[in-house]
């Protein structure tokens, strides 16, 4: 008998979308961690839908994840309506359409209205899919030529009076670059990476009130530091890695105390409700139904503080 999960959701901002609060990040299956052939992206996609995991947020940048991505959806593994997906105009490269596929290039970053354009257009053909959910510029090296007329943004509010793109935004880091973009009033979502983990909060200094301000729908990447919070055995790592070393002693807490590493990351991040997703990567079905589990079960009471109470959880 299989397993019943219950992933919850939360309203994506003013994007109005209901999005799963673990949403799936491509990159799991790009063959950047590991081979994973079209049969089981498929059915790991399959699966993900299933069990609640709906929104799948792919990218050029990521492998051979959107291509796989496409696959899914003309093969019928996956419907189009059954499915969020969110995708990325990749600022910081350069791809090129050969007729089949995507070839990444070693131009210099183009922030032009036309090459977005192009791009955007070749996407829609490459995933099977008329529209795309929400469309994010992905980490720009400078962010004022994405804003500047004829540029990158520009493009995507085209495409959004078409229906083509529905929600627009950012998908990078720098905490200044979020703020200046979100002064224009257009942004409809936005990803920060890095930010909002066990390891550090600093999106909540000024990016997480400046977004809930205007109703931004926000995704969190690295909410589990690229699997250091998930509880794998990193004891063969480098110690001298601070953040190697804190992961070490939380796995040894959770584990003294009979509670899931990864459980305590993602309800930790989950406490903050200005945060509406936190994109996980899979690379199988094991992986993906471990992530679902550890949103589905309510942490035991109290736990979470117990764990914060630690001279290493927080320093």
């Amino acid at each position: 008998m299989s397993q019943t999960f219950n992933v919850p959701r939360r309203r994506w901002g003013k994007s109005e979308i209901s999005i799963p609060v673990i949403p799936f990040g491509t990159q799991g299956f790009g063959n950047n961690f590991g081979h994973v052939t079209d049969d089981e992206a498929c059915e790991l996609m399959r699966r993900s839908v299933d069990i609640g995991i709906n929104h799948f947020d792919a990218s050029l940048c990521y492998g051979d994840s959107q291509r796989k991505v496409g696959v899914a959806l003309k093969s019928g593994a996956i419907k189009r309506d059954e499915i969020i997906l969110s995708a990325r105009i990749c600022a910081n490269l350069t791809y090129e359409w050969n007729g089949t596929d995507f070839e990444r290039n070693s131009k210099e970053p183009d922030y032009s209205y036309d090459y977005a354009m192009a791009n955007i257009e070749k996407q829609l053909e490459f995933t099977g899919t008329d529209h795309f959910d929400a469309m994010f510029i992905h980490d720009p090296v400078e962010i004022e030529p994405t804003l500047a007329k004829g540029g990158t943004f520009d493009c995507l509010k085209t495409l959004k009076s078409r229906g083509i793109v529905r929600n627009i935004g950012y998908a990078m880091n720098p905490h200044d670059f979020h703020l200046t973009t979100m002064e224009t009033g257009e942004i409809d979502v936005l990803l920060t990476f890095d930010d909002y983990n066990l390891f550090g909060t600093t999106a909540a200094d000024d990016i997480l009130p400046a977004a809930a301000e205007q109703d931004i729908g926000v995704i969190n990447g690295w909410s589990i530091k690229r699997g250091l919070l998930t509880g794998i055995d990193l004891s063969g790592r480098d110690r001298s890695n601070t953040e190697v070393d804190r992961a070490i002693k939380m796995r040894q807490w959770c584990i003294d105390n009979g509670y899931s590493l990864l459980a305590i990351a993602l309800g930790f991040c989950l406490r903050e409700e200005r945060i509406h997703g936190n994109p996980i990567g899979s690379l199988n079905i094991e992986q993906l139904e471990l992530n679902a589990r550890a949103v589905s079960e309510p942490l035991p009471e109290g736990a979470l503080d117990r764990f914060l109470e630690q001279e290493w959880a927080t320093s």
